[in-house]
């Protein structure tokens, strides 16, 4: 059965390295998933699942496969503002859960980032936060999930369900989320308390991680992967802290008190910031803006804790709109690797090390605490990552394909995971040694008894050798 050629559509990853024409679909009534899942049966042809189009990579991407774009299945169904309890279709945002939930007093209770992935997205992904170190990563807040198989079977899963912990993490590949009911975390107010320190060298880092462990709330270091020697690991890391205000009128919860900026220094419109950036995105701009990073980190604040409204000091990433686009033409990738605490200091400095001598340092570098969690392709270990920008050009591609799978063989060394929103360069084989044979041999199982037709797929299932029809 032939496709209109009207629904081809191009898209890439968020990294813009990744892209693929596809036949997109953006239904906004869960009867039309069954219809193209029926649809993609009668063309022989397989369905991509697509969010926000935040992951880094291939994972919402599939060559001329029906994607299924799910940002307009995003109605906010249900909110008990006594209990926290939200009850959204899968195509809800992060932004759309906090603007619809703060003024009464809740926060979803892990966030990413940024605040543009959707539900959907974030738990085929089960994406973690600066609080992954005590909350995990989202999965855990889940109440209940619907969930349509391309075997026809629709179900409500809840942790009681082993199926849950699988349906969840496995990158949309094993059943389309529809539907999903969260326990939002209860807040007193909109403002966190920030304290930021300087951090010289890496034991400073795992050791300021360990230190505020039990007392802080939100954690993350950021990484100057220019240093070498005794300043190799250097940095700024950050803790935050909940807050309660005084009085009756909780001014920060307003969505107007949580809202960024959409100018710098109150004049400088951040629309065209990117283009500035642009001008220093290179090596020689890079190892500058670290240095300076650090420096300033030194002289300003340093120790000082602060005021920081939950949006500004969580989405980051969204400061500057269209930050991505100061990596063009050729785009970047994220390198994230998770590794067990013992091995970490060891593995994350040997892995700046290897970009050093390659010359090929990422441009930022991002650390955090993680801790494990029971579902499948879990990311998580008793232990660290390390977040690492690339910027691809026409010359070094081949040069960082090749220092990722150095990094990789540290990785699996160690005993340490990988996280599929972020990746763009594992091979089957990494990706195979890092869950174990025995979690790969339960997916399987699964993809045959849930969709014996291997409907679902992607170009990183492709890549990784998690799609049965393309074994």
């Amino acid at each position: 059965m032939p496709l209109p050629l009207d629904r081809i559509a191009h898209v890439t990853g968020f990294g813009m390295v990744a892209g693929a024409d596809g036949y997109r679909y953006r239904p906004t009534r869960a009867d039309e998933f069954s219809q193209i899942l029926d649809m993609a049966r009668d063309s022989g042809r397989q369905v991509t699942l697509r969010g926000a189009g935040r992951s880094y990579g291939d994972a919402s991407i599939g060559s001329e496969a029906i994607l299924v774009d799910i940002s307009r299945f995003n109605q906010i169904l249900d909110f008990d503002p006594e209990s926290g309890v939200v009850d959204c279709q899968a195509g809800v945002t992060l932004e759309q859960l906090w603007r619809h939930t703060l003024e009464s007093g809740y926060w979803p209770p892990v966030v990413s980032g940024t605040m543009f992935p959707t539900l959907g997205g974030a738990l085929g992904m089960n994406l973690h936060g600066k609080n992954a170190f005590n909350a995990g990563p989202i999965g855990n807040h889940v109440i209940d999930i619907e969930v349509l198989f391309p075997n026809g079977q629709r179900r409500i899963l809840t942790p009681q369900d082993r199926l849950f912990y699988q349906v969840i993490s496995t990158a949309g590949l094993l059943g389309v989320i529809l539907r999903v009911k969260l326990k939002m975390k209860r807040v007193h107010s909109g403002d966190l308390r920030v304290l930021p320190l300087s951090i010289p060298n890496w034991d400073g880092q795992f050791r300021t991680f360990e230190d505020l462990r039990g007392k802080a709330d939100y954690m993350v270091s950021w990484i100057d992967c220019f240093a070498r020697g005794k300043e190799a690991g250097r940095g700024d890391f950050h803790a935050a802290f909940y807050t309660e205000e005084d009085g009756d009128i909780r001014v920060s919860l307003r969505p107007e008190h949580q809202d960024l900026p959409d100018t710098l220094l109150g004049f400088f419109p951040k629309s065209v910031v990117w283009r500035f950036l642009k001008l220093l995105n290179n090596r020689t701009g890079m190892r500058f803006t670290n240095w300076a990073k650090h420096t300033s980190g030194k002289i300003l604040g340093n120790g000082k804790p602060h005021p920081l409204s939950l949006v500004g000091f969580s989405f980051l990433l969204d400061y500057v709109p269209g930050w991505r686009n100061s990596y063009l033409p050729g785009g970047f990738i994220q390198y994230q690797s998770f590794v067990p605490a013992e091995h970490a200091p060891r593995v994350f400095a040997r892995q700046v090390e290897l970009q050093q001598a390659a010359g090929l340092e990422s441009f930022l570098g991002v650390m955090k605490r993680h801790v494990p969690d029971k579902f499948l392709f879990s990311h998580g270990v008793d232990g660290y990552s390390l977040a690492l920008d690339f910027k691809i050009t026409r010359s070094n591609k081949e040069a960082v394909w090749r220092l990722s799978h150095q990094m990789d063989e540290l990785v699996l060394g160690a005993g340490g995971r990988f996280y599929l929103a972020k990746d763009s360069t594992l091979t089957p084989e990494h990706f195979a040694a890092s869950i174990g044979d025995q979690t790969m041999g339960e997916y399987f199982s699964l993809k045959a008894q849930l969709d014996p037709d291997s409907i679902l797929s992607s170009n990183l299932a492709r890549r990784l050798g998690l799609d049965p029809r393309a074994l």
